[in-house]
């Protein structure tokens, strides 16, 4: 990874002084052609909006658009050129790609730029906007191959050629009847191998997978992914393709995701929060949950301030509160995870939810015996060395033992039962934030540990 870095900034750096060189447009184009356009996209990022629209010019529309892919902001960038030219690089650029940079212009702006845009690509930005956000449709691109069922391989062949020149999603070439309808799918070496005058049919894989466009993107995401292919088509309602989704969608989807489970875990609500954002919206995001948290936490030491007497009559039991309240707040976060995974991964009736309830219960329970006794032998050791004897000692780990495996088990309980109310309140299980539980878990814990010791401790002549 860290070769890769350098071999990287070193091809920017080459591209950098390449852009500032004396070179005519022509030789300037011709050099750049040497390298990726992910690296031409970060030497551009250092220029001038001015510079920027003569390179652009210079290498033409189709590179052009090729570059923008590769833009942190596409938006800024494409709001940087007049109309006309911003409008040449987009009707080059897929229609999915295209939807995004548009998408962040101001609407007049955007307006402006649309109204200069080819008719095709307006249709095509027009119907990736009418899905939802949950559609599979939201996540397909336009760049696709397809080829008639009934030609032969030659033909085929010359139509490949033809398409490969908008559109290189080409491993995977799509088939449709005469009527449109897909038909299956043939990979690009199963088309090289073919002679010439094969019927594609002879060829076409007509199990090849394939998706509707209105199926919700959580209901055959798995599905898609198991299958392992660069792309999978998407139909309409009549069978027609009017798109695939790639496995760079899918990959881009699920770092979504990834990211916006792990900004609800944290306890950021209202989405992923950048490291763009001013402080007052990272503000907004974070205070709610703080908000709530704070409100928990105040019981938590409201329940620690009930058992003040117990502290002061054995201050030892101060020494051993972290232990248990941390060991609850991590039996808590494991079940909420698998909670959470489970809960995403399928449906979850009453009867699976109970087992899964009972379920975590159990390993806490397990797992709380197993630490306990490690503790108990740990913790009157401990004591007892410190003066206080071995009786007193293990007195105090006795209690601390049960404490743990109490609250373990009681924290799997919590740990599971919060992503399910969460669930069947119809709200997303990852609102069980982090946070939320751990806080939880600190009052099961405190309210386990101190109310044990007061039950088992307190009244024993020793710690009178």
């Amino acid at each position: 990874m860290f070769k890769k870095e350098l071999v990287n900034e070193k091809y920017v750096t080459e591209i950098e002084k390449l852009l500032s060189s004396a070179l005519s447009g022509a030789e300037l184009a011709e050099r750049l052609e040497d390298y990726h356009d992910c690296d031409v996209a970060r030497a551009l990022e250092d220029l001038s909006p001015e510079r920027r629209a003569e390179i652009y010019g210079i290498l033409g529309s189709d590179r052009a658009a090729e570059i923008f892919a590769y833009f942190d902001e596409p938006s800024e960038m494409l709001g940087e050129l007049p109309a006309d030219k911003a409008a040449g690089i987009v009707d080059c650029m897929d229609g999915d790609e295209a939807l995004d940079a548009l998408a962040g212009l101001g609407e007049e702006r955007g307006r402006e730029i649309i109204s200069r845009l080819s008719g095709e690509t307006r249709g095509e930005m027009r119907m990736l906007a009418s899905y939802g956000e949950n559609e599979i449709g939201s996540l397909m691109t336009t760049n696709y191959i397809a080829v008639k069922s009934s030609d032969s391989v030659k033909q085929a062949m010359r139509e490949l050629i033809e398409q490969s020149a908008e559109n290189d999603n080409i491993g995977t070439i799509y088939a449709v009847g005469d009527d449109g309808r897909y038909c299956g799918a043939i990979e690009l070496k199963e088309l090289i191998l073919a002679r010439e005058y094969t019927p594609l049919s002879e060829i076409i894989m007509s199990s090849y997978p394939a998706v509707r466009d209105r199926d919700e993107v959580d209901s055959c995401m798995d599905w898609i992914r198991d299958y392992e292919e660069d792309s999978i088509p998407v139909l309409d309602a009549a069978g027609r393709i009017v798109g695939a989704v790639t496995a760079e969608e899918l990959l881009e989807y699920m770092e979504d995701e990834s990211r916006e489970v792990y900004n609800k875990l944290a306890g950021i609500s209202g989405g992923g929060e950048s490291e763009k954002e001013t402080v007052a919206e990272s503000v907004h995001k974070r205070l709610p949950w703080l908000a709530l948290l704070l409100v928990l936490g105040l019981g938590v030491s409201g329940v620690v301030g009930v058992f003040e007497g117990l502290v002061a009559q054995i201050a030892i039991l101060v020494s051993f509160q972290s232990l248990v309240l941390d060991m609850a707040g991590n039996v808590g976060t494991q079940s909420m995870a698998v909670t959470v995974r489970a809960l995403v991964s399928g449906e979850t009736d009453g009867h699976e939810a109970l087992h899964l309830i009972l379920r975590e219960m159990r390993i806490g329970l397990v797992n709380g015996l197993i630490l306990g006794a490690g503790a108990f032998a740990a913790v009157g050791i401990y004591v007892a060395i410190i003066g206080h004897g071995l009786v007193y000692g293990f007195a105090v780990s006795g209690c601390v033992a049960l404490a743990l495996v109490v609250a373990m088990a009681a924290s799997g309980i919590v740990g599971a039962a919060i992503p399910l109310f969460f669930a069947k309140m119809d709200k997303d299980p990852a609102v069980a934030s982090g946070p939320l539980i751990t806080t939880v878990n600190d009052l099961v814990a405190v309210v386990s540990y101190y109310g044990l010791a007061w039950l088992l401790l307190a009244h024993l002549p020793m710690f009178s």
